[in-house]
């Protein structure tokens, strides 16, 4: 029998965590539709696909696009996910995309109607359908498909695209650990997504994340350090962080996947060498380590890899950092409640972070155990009161009483930077629209005439302040990666409400 001594020590803390949730500020706390909102989040990513479009297409106003991607490479290149609000498909960020799509079904998918879990795991499978197709040939990645500057520099759908299709490849021995070895993690985890409904299809995602992470391993470096793509990939996507991070990211998925012994004795053996001590509090496209200690830290929490104990000591103080009366305290909130952490788009922060919080407060009440934040104890309860705080405010509980998810409530971000939904749809205009006549569509104060539903934007800043502006790209414009964590945190409080 489990001791239910941790139980009793959260119970005793509960008056900290009564006073913690009321200090945060509450805007007219309404009941929200998680389950629409769940809906509205999958949605959202078939907006932005490119390729063909399947018949039961339901955002209707997106057309076929980048038909010809990988033609100048003799290789097809068709799919997958323009990241943001332009016509570019970025690997790094859509390889995270990936990972975070199937991590929600493998730690919350139980908890998603069936209509919706089978719509997250086709989101998923246009993913990796792309990715599997960007590493088919044996010590080669194709990272990018398209020329950012010059996609930048225009205003267009994507169904009208003219700019070069640049395709950005490397190949051994130049090095791509970061995009590769996300690239074998997102494989690895969507066989843990697929392993019941489609084992076939799960396999040859297993069997390709394997030979992609040797890869990564065999030839060490980040794929934003050859000169030869360079200025494709960055400033957008480069690996700012390094590719450390994912080389122990990849392989513990691929221990969680696999359960492999090589795999175990990868983390256990390069976390030193390859930074894991570090302790880092970011989680993102480019930043691993808290998500890693995290995921690893399961092993330890199921009483079976004490071996791995310096990733759940990671994680621990991970959690420590984002509860304000923890003298470990470290994050930032908005007079409003919001987690923020400057630089660029915030909620895609608060999403990851959120994300995470739900995860270890499932692992530690599996395991009946708590966290010690120095003054003061933390246990599931706590996690998820911070969580739902979070979700809620991005839903509308927040000063401007505004919904950051786009077609949820009443009140929401009109004026979004994207370009096909700001343009006049394709089935409406038939007429070619070239690169600079968009300008007058995003120069426009209307609101954007399609409506990207459950697209979650950059969000508000540091006063909680927001424009619903166009030009004001990092809040307005919404991202794959705010939106993959943030089905897996839907998914639980659409079946966890209170």
């Amino acid at each position: 029998m489990k001791s239910l001594i941790p139980y009793f020590r959260e119970f005793l803390c509960a008056p900290i965590v009564i006073l913690f949730l009321e200090l945060l500020p509450v805007y007219d706390a309404s009941y929200h539709e998680y389950g629409e909102a769940l809906s509205k989040c999958i949605l959202f990513f078939e907006g932005q696909r490119s390729g063909y479009l399947p018949q039961d297409q339901r955002m209707s106003w997106r057309g076929n696009s980048g038909l010809g991607d990988g033609w100048m490479v003799n290789t097809d290149l068709t799919g997958g996910y323009y990241d943001a609000g332009d016509n570019i498909k970025f690997g790094f960020p859509m390889a995270f995309t990936t990972t975070m799509l199937a991590w929600s079904v493998i730690e919350f998918g139980q908890y998603m109607p069936p209509s919706e879990l089978g719509n997250t795991l086709f989101a998923i499978k246009w993913s990796t359908d792309y990715l599997l197709k960007t590493v088919s040939q044996p010590n080669r990645i194709f990272v990018q498909v398209g020329d950012p500057i010059l996609d930048h520099d225009c205003w267009e759908r994507p169904e009208d695209m003219d700019t070069a299709r640049t395709v950005y490849t490397v190949d051994a021995p130049n090095p791509a650990s970061d995009v590769a070895a996300e690239t074998a993690a997102a494989l690895a985890a969507s066989f843990l997504a697929f392993r019941s409904s489609d084992p076939g299809y799960a396999e040859t995602l297993l069997r390709t994340a394997t030979r992609v992470f040797d890869f990564a391993d065999n030839y060490r470096g980040a794929y934003s350090d050859n000169a030869n793509i360079r200025d494709g990939v960055c400033p957008y996507y480069c690996d700012f962080d390094g590719y450390q991070d994912e080389l122990l990211w990849g392989a513990a998925w691929l221990r969680r996947a696999s359960q492999g012994d090589s795999y175990l004795g990868y983390i256990q053996n390069n976390g030193k060498t390859l930074g894991a001590d570090d302790n880092i509090n970011e989680f993102g496209w480019d930043n691993k380590h808290a998500g890693l200690n995290v995921l690893v830290s399961k092993e330890v929490l199921d009483g079976s890899v004490y071996s791995l104990q310096s990733y759940k000591t990671s994680a621990d103080s991970f959690m420590c950092t984002l509860i304000p009366e923890s003298s470990y305290s470290h994050i930032e909130y908005t007079p409003g409640g919001l987690m923020y952490k400057p630089g660029g788009s915030n909620l895609q922060h608060v999403t990851t972070i959120t994300f995470l919080l739900l995860v270890y407060a499932n692992y530690l009440e599996k395991s009946s155990q708590t966290v010690n934040c120095g003054s003061i104890t933390v246990g599931p309860v706590m996690l998820r009161g911070i969580a739902k705080r979070q979700v809620d405010y991005i839903l509308g509980d927040n000063p401007k009483g505004m919904s950051y998810m786009v077609g949820y409530s009443n009140y929401f971000p009109q004026r979004v930077h994207h370009r096909g939904s700001s343009l006049p749809s394709i089935k409406d205009h038939p007429q070619f629209i070239a690169c600079k006549e968009g300008s007058i569509y995003f120069n426009s104060t209307n609101p954007n005439p399609n409506v990207l539903v459950g697209a979650v934007v950059g969000g508000p800043g540091e006063d909680d302040g927001y424009d619903d502006d166009r030009g004001e790209f990092r809040q307005s414009e919404p991202t794959t990666y705010i939106n993959a964590p943030f089905v897996g945190v839907l998914s639980y409080f659409a079946a966890n409400p209170s």
